[in-house]
């Protein structure tokens, strides 16, 4: 394998039903920050039935290429179908780097793509740069937290190609959206081995979501072991209404029952990145900080001036969240009136 051969960096944009997600904008952000130190393109890929519509988003987000494979055989995602046309384009195009969303659908396919192409993977990055090394090269550095969020791994892939990696949802900064971006829309026709179809869909059942997805909210009012119980979240629910945001939860509440699993943030929930967040009765465990660090504003409230979450918070408050949080819901409340 010649490496030289290998350029550009490619990104896996997952669409559900012809929407794209979110996380496809996100790649292609972090993609175009990659591949303008390399020196690359940005080049998307878009599979699916009925999508080719949509791929000039793809470009207005950061992507210089769309290769779009639109066939009946994409309509629903099936493991076998999209392996084997993923892999078919990787093998043609040769890409340096390859990005998937760490979506049920990209943990399933990155996986099954790093075996076929006989390359590496890692999963759940946290950051991804491009670093120097000696003569002039370029290393692409991927960093995910290990040994249970206890410490950050930086790997690195230096004799295989493409190196892969899945992001998950609301790591990465999306670009704002460019109208006036040009790019090339290819048409990609992989040639399908049927006889290795052996699974199909026979009916869709949709999950009735009763709580909005945390991952895309704007403020967010976090609770954790120090609310205590509901009563205690109907306080953080109060001031989330106020503020027209959300409500999440740490781990610690979610193992006790009190909170669902969709507002759990951190390592083994979901990574957020909202304009402001507010962390109440919540220590700060590494697992924790892992899934909301990155948010613009961070607002602590905590009996314990000692705790981590401190070194993280734009603005810390010491005390007892069941008195400080009713007097601000009621003190922004009467602001808002004025």
């Amino acid at each position: 394998m010649e490496k030289k051969d290998y350029k550009n960096v490619f990104v896996f944009a997952e669409q559900r039903e012809g929407v794209i997600q979110p996380v496809a904008f996100e790649l292609l952000g972090k993609a175009r920050d990659l591949a303008d130190v390399l020196e690359e393109k940005v080049i998307a890929m878009f599979l699916g039935c009925g999508i080719k519509d949509k791929a000039q988003d793809l470009i207005e987000h950061g992507a210089d290429e769309v290769i779009v494979v639109d066939t009946p055989e994409l309509k629903d995602f099936l493991s076998e179908q999209y392996a084997q046309a993923v892999s078919q384009i990787v093998l043609d195009r040769k890409p340096h780097i390859v990005l998937y969303g760490a979506t049920t659908i990209g943990r399933d396919l990155a996986p099954r793509l790093a075996s076929r192409l006989k390359t590496g993977l890692t999963a759940d990055c946290t950051k991804l740069e491009i670093q120097p090394v000696k003569d002039e090269e370029k290393e692409f550095c991927m960093t995910r937290p290990a040994f249970g969020g206890n410490l950050m791994a930086t790997i690195v892939c230096p004799n295989n190609r493409p190196q892969m990696s899945t992001v998950r949802p609301g790591v990465m900064q999306k670009m704002e959206r460019d109208a006036s971006r040009k790019g090339v829309i290819t048409e990609f026709a992989p040639k399908f081995d049927t006889s290795k179809f052996k699974v199909k869909v026979v009916e869709t059942i949709k999950a009735d979501k009763s709580v909005a997805d945390i991952s895309e909210a704007k403020i967010l009012v976090s609770g954790g072991r120090g609310v205590h119980d509901k009563e205690g979240f109907d306080k953080l629910q109060a001031l989330a209404d106020v503020l027209g945001g959300q409500v999440a939860s740490s781990r610690a509440m979610v193992d006790n029952g009190v909170m669902p699993h969709e507002c759990q943030v951190g390592q083994t929930g979901k990574t957020v990145r909202p304009n402001l967040y507010m962390a109440c009765g919540i220590s700060g465990a590494i697992q924790h900080l892992a899934g909301m660090e990155e948010s613009d504003f961070i607002i602590a409230i905590n009996k314990d001036k000692f705790a981590p979450i401190f070194s993280v918070a734009d603005l810390g408050i010491v005390g007892d969240l069941h008195k400080i949080v009713p007097m601000l819901t009621e003190r922004i409340k009467k602001e808002l009136e004025k």
